[in-house]
């Protein structure tokens, strides 16, 4: 199956080099280019891409509001689809919010052609750009400086041990098999045990159950 890629960034040069570099590449295709916040609304409601290159900053409404309104409750797509952040920075204080707003991890811009490749299939196929890298830092990061969401405790409370271990194990920055391997548990196991943790926790993906992990003190941010 041919993954579809929307780009949004307001540099032309920027686009068209993730599109080069992406189109090269069998099993992806760059569908569209967008220079905005807006544009990438109205592209993304139209093209219905699998995975979103989103630039973090851009005129007229940035790539955390696109994001926002992409995946939140009123989007105007009707599959939702993978946003992954482009930023310059390696901590950037806005891509946590775009996290919480539902993308599924981020790339540095000068991330190597391997490294945007493996990101687009990772994020597409439903995964997360979670470790190794920069995104379980930032998020202990940001999770150390916010008050524990009043409704946490009820949550983990609702977990069962062995649910509390695969998110524990998770907010590490464990896979699937690592965490098998860990528990002594086949993949499958694994993926039953975070697909709960997603319901009860009201996570989207293994990004917000990471943060939720995080919310919920059950990952310390200096571990």
């Amino acid at each position: 199956m041919t993954i579809s890629v929307l780009i949004a960034d307001d540099a032309a040069m920027v686009r068209a080099g993730f599109a080069a570099l992406l189109d090269a590449h069998e099993g992806i295709r760059v569908v569209g280019e967008a220079a905005g916040g807006r544009e990438t609304l109205a592209l993304a409601s139209r093209l219905v891409p699998d995975v979103i290159l989103m630039d973090v900053r851009m005129p007229e409404m940035d790539g955390i509001e696109a994001t926002r309104r992409l995946l939140g409750p009123d989007n105007p797509v009707g599959e939702l689809p993978k946003v992954l952040m482009l930023t310059t920075f390696d901590i950037d204080d806005y891509v946590y919010d775009a996290l919480q707003a539902g993308a599924s991890g981020f790339l540095l811009k000068d991330a190597s052609p391997e490294e945007l490749v493996h990101a687009v299939r990772v994020v597409a196929a439903g995964d997360a750009l979670l470790s190794p890298g920069i995104t379980r830092r930032m998020i202990a990061q940001f999770a150390a400086n916010r008050p524990r969401p009043p409704r946490a405790a009820a949550v983990l409370a609702a977990l069962t041990a062995r649910e509390r271990e695969v998110l524990l194990l998770l907010g590490q920055g464990l896979s699937n098999s690592e965490i098998a391997a860990s528990l002594f548990l086949s993949e499958h196991t694994v993926k039953t045990h975070i697909g709960r943790v997603l319901t009860k926790s009201g996570a989207r993906d293994r990004v917000q159950a990471v943060i939720f992990a995080y919310d919920a003190g059950l990952v310390e941010p200096a571990s």
